[in-house]
């Protein structure tokens, strides 16, 4: 199968196309620079869809960058590198002679409003009550095709984990320096997924025919908190997790609209991902913590 990945060349890009390869499959990458095996988002716009048989879309601004402010200016690139680059890729798969069979988008369970008592399934309401689930609307929106000669498929993401990159990056060294903590109270749900098995459930979504519509991309482990990741994270490093990291200071570094998806947090369960027949290779935290530190 030729697979086109937009955003290709990220943590989750780099991921998905090693599994890719590694199945058989044939990659291109589109990016903001040339190089073997790519295009560009310019030659995408100006010459149509390369012809393929899948295209996914992971393109985006990384929201929780800390070295960004939360600026109105940082908004809008976060918004129109999620919504440009999946309009164009929708806009260059219906315009195509021979459109790809398969046609996939990796959001964010930012979608379902936080909570400590809600459960949300892949049927569950949200998508209208702050920036980031009004953002997930609008992406989803931006991906739709008309019509059912290519299938669709939204995977919402959680907190994605894995060695050399995501939400661990940023952690590993005060953990390591036994300064590692619950973020705020440590209550609130943690929805996380292994890398591996995000690329997998894409490479699922992209393999299995009958699989359509929204798959929530997280862990079967779905009652996990953020004290629980912190205590696992600690354990898995063999080091002490007590230091909380106190809400006003989150707020003060990430700005209050964007601290809401560190201090809050949604129990999200992937019941029609487990329904479509994937195979997690890492359901529970411990095992999950235990690869990518060791």
């Amino acid at each position: 199968m030729r697979v086109l990945v937009g955003g290709g060349t990220g943590f989750i890009g780099t991921a998905l196309a090693h599994l890719l390869k590694a199945r058989g499959h044939e990659v291109t990458l589109v990016s903001r620079k040339p190089g073997p095996s790519r295009i560009t988002w310019d030659e995408l716009a100006a010459s149509g869809l390369p012809h393929c048989d899948a295209a996914v879309n992971l393109a985006g601004e990384n929201i929780l960058n800390p070295l960004r402010r939360w600026t109105e200016a940082f908004q809008t690139e976060v918004l129109s590198s999620r919504l440009e680059t999946t309009h164009m890729l929708a806009r260059a798969i219906t315009k195509a002679p021979q459109p790809p069979k398969a046609w996939v988008l990796v959001t964010g369970v930012a979608y379902y409003q936080p909570s400590l008592t809600a459960e949300y399934d892949e049927d569950s309401p949200g998508g209208d009550f702050d920036f980031f689930s009004n953002l997930v609307t609008k992406w989803e929106a931006a991906a739709r095709l008309p019509g059912d000669s290519t299938r669709q498929v939204v995977v919402r993401s959680g907190v994605v984990l894995g060695r050399g990159g995501g939400a661990i990056g940023h952690m590993l060294l005060p953990f390591r320096l036994g300064l590692g903590g619950p973020i705020g109270s440590g209550h609130q749900f943690f929805p996380w997924i292994h890398i591996q098995d995000l690329a997998g459930i894409l490479t699922h979504a992209l393999e299995t025919t009958h699989v359509q519509g929204i798959l929530n991309g997280v862990a079967p482990a779905y009652t996990t908190t953020n004290a629980e990741f912190a205590q696992a994270l600690g354990t898995a490093l063999g080091r002490p997790a007590f230091i909380p990291l106190p809400s006003p200071v989150v707020q003060a570094v990430f700005g209050r609209e964007r601290a809401i998806m560190l201090l809050e947090g949604q129990k999200v369960i992937p019941r029609r991902t487990l329904a479509t027949g994937y195979k997690y290779s890492f359901p529970e935290l411990g095992a999950a913590l235990k690869e990518i530190t060791t």
